[in-house]
């Protein structure tokens, strides 16, 4: 493990409850088979998705990610969601679960940015390869560049890329600082910045069951979350923040975090080892800095 890679306090069992009524075993088995049997279509359904051009590609994937979730028992509750947009942009938003994932391509899909473990997951592994998501090697910080470069060209390109900045997942009750490095691409091709911010409830009150933390398994984290009854999982839209206001990445960065924080529950802005944000208010630029 790299020195520099960013580390949450959360642990699973300091951090996560599932706190409320629980389905039976029944139901839970039958929602990781339910589960399961979704994630081999996609399997089988996105080389074709891919080849076949003239298929609704997005509205597929947001029909495919909400059939998961269902099937997982977690229902999607999109706020402020803006209309279709032109260009490419770069999605921020705060990391608590692999369930993030899903939400927002089951609201606004893009090209998520993953840690290439993930790209050695059984099932998913390969879907999310050939979804196209950009993997970031984060035991490698000299692969850092060419990682931002790509997503910068891919928003160029007028594509929309996911990423959470965090660096790490958090459980809910707080979250870490957005490392600034990936906002050098938005910087780069001149693309709004927009802040989503994540919540999970179950039966209306919030809920850390979902949080993927610590030293949590995949299997484990997934039996929690089909237990769970009443699961939602929140996507809030946020206002656009042009990289042209912003003197640089890392004004951009702070300026993204303070407004996602401030839509989180209002007890957990902010995490005990970690320290508020503070930024300055954003001033014209004439150029952008790279």
């Amino acid at each position: 493990m790299s020195a520099w890679l960013p580390i949450a306090p959360c642990t699973p069992g300091d951090c996560v409850t599932v706190a409320g009524r629980r389905v039976g075993a029944a139901r839970r088995v039958l929602r990781v088979a339910a589960c399961l049997a979704v994630l081999l279509v996609g399997v089988a359904a996105t080389p074709v998705v891919r080849v076949v051009r003239w298929l609704p590609a997005e509205r597929l994937v947001r029909c495919w990610a909400r059939l998961l979730l269902a099937a997982l028992g977690v229902r999607v509750r999109p706020t402020a969601l803006p209309g279709r947009q032109v260009g490419g942009s770069l999605l921020v938003a705060n990391h608590v679960s692999w369930l993030d994932i899903l939400l927002v391509a089951a609201v606004r899909p893009g090209r998520m940015l993953a840690k290439t473990e993930v790209g050695r997951w059984p099932v998913l592994g390969p879907l999310t390869s050939w979804g196209g998501t950009i993997f970031i090697d984060r035991d490698r910080l000299r692969a850092l560049p060419d990682t931002v470069e790509q997503i910068a060209s891919a928003l160029r390109r007028g594509e929309r890329v996911v990423v959470f900045p965090e660096g790490s997942t958090w459980c809910g009750r707080g979250g870490g600082r957005f490392r600034p490095a990936l906002f050098e691409a938005a910087v780069r091709a001149d693309v709004p910045v927009q802040p989503l911010t994540l919540r999970y409830r179950a039966g209306g009150a919030p809920t850390t069951a979902p949080a993927f933390v610590g030293d949590d398994g995949l299997l484990p984290s997934l039996w929690r979350v089909v237990s769970v009854r009443g699961l939602v999982g929140e996507v809030e839209f946020l206002p656009q923040l042009p990289p042209a206001l912003f003197p640089g990445r890392r004004h951009l960065a702070a300026a993204t975090q303070r407004v996602v924080d401030r839509h989180r529950y209002p007890s957990t802005i902010t995490h005990p080892t970690e320290q508020p944000v503070r930024v300055p208010a954003p001033r014209p630029r004439a150029d952008v800095a790279h």
